[in-house]
């Protein structure tokens, strides 16, 4: 098991990471641009594909409808990658937090490469395309977080963990005050009436997604240049999928990591 200086020394470097996020990068100004002119550049039928897309979240926090992960090929990874035979969600227990990390890391590096393609193969006909791609990378993304949070031995068939999993989502996309908002939410999400209430918030759903929906957008109006989407595609999806990967691994070690130190102070409290 991991021992209390690890998990102090990793929880530094999430913290860490966290005051990193307060910056944006030229790229992430441009999808803050007002999204009336997303509204007038962008055509109709594009519009009601990203209107499905929230329909299609809002699906996913009640039931996880079709974007559920499948444990069996998770656990094989993790099998893969450690050596370790899980059989079920309660072996990961056992499981160093390092190794949890190791594993993900793994995945949002083949959820990248897999994005790229994915980005540049629907770019090639610019907005003749850009309607297969836009459902084809929320699926990606879902089952990016999906797959990490199995990982860390939660399971996205509770609806608590598919609402930590949309916080992880808007949280990539989010401004610095967004994510230091997310942030303060998510670091207390264990605690049963904070997790209430965070349920609770995103009853309205369309607003708490709309920053995410923003930077999508722009994202997309970009590819919709054909031949030009192939190179706008390619990078914009592996860019979308690699931030969510990166947000998605360390919010769940950091939670892991409270879990276990709060044990190890229990455990210490009982001798």
């Amino acid at each position: 098991m991991d021992s209390q200086d690890y998990l102090l020394k990793e929880l530094k470097e999430i913290e860490k990471w966290e005051k990193d996020q307060k910056g944006l990068w030229f790229w992430e100004r441009l999808t803050r641009l007002p999204f009336k002119m997303l509204d007038r550049f962008t055509p109709k039928f594009i519009q009601e594909k990203v209107g499905t897309l929230l329909d299609e979240l809002g699906s996913y926090i009640q039931t996880g409808g079709q974007y559920l992960s499948s444990e069996k090929s998770v656990f094989s990874f993790i099998e893969k990658k450690t050596g370790r035979v899980i059989n079920e969600l309660a072996d990961l227990e056992s499981v160093p937090v390092e190794e949890m990390k190791k594993v993900s890391l793994a995945i949002g590096e083949q959820r990248k490469k897999a994005a790229t393609i994915q980005g540049a193969s629907t770019g090639i006909g610019g907005i003749f395309t850009l309607a297969i791609d836009i459902p084809a990378v929320l699926a990606l993304s879902l089952k990016t977080l999906q797959d990490i949070a199995l990982v860390h031995g939660y399971d996205p068939k509770d609806k608590k963990e598919r609402v930590f999993i949309i916080k992880c989502l808007q949280f990539s996309s989010a401004d610095v005050v967004g994510k230091q908002a997310i942030l303060n939410e998510l670091t207390q999400f264990n605690s049963e009436n904070k997790s209430r209430e965070v349920i609770s918030e995103l009853q309205g759903w369309r607003e708490v997604t709309l920053t995410y929906t923003e930077s999508f957008g722009w994202k997309k109006l970009l590819q919709m240049v054909p031949v030009a989407g192939i190179v706008f595609g390619a990078f914009a999806n592996r860019s979308m999928v690699g931030d969510l990967a990166e947000t998605g691994t360390m919010l769940y070690q950091k939670r892991r990591i409270l879990e276990r130190l709060a044990n190890m102070e229990t455990e210490l409290i009982d001798e």
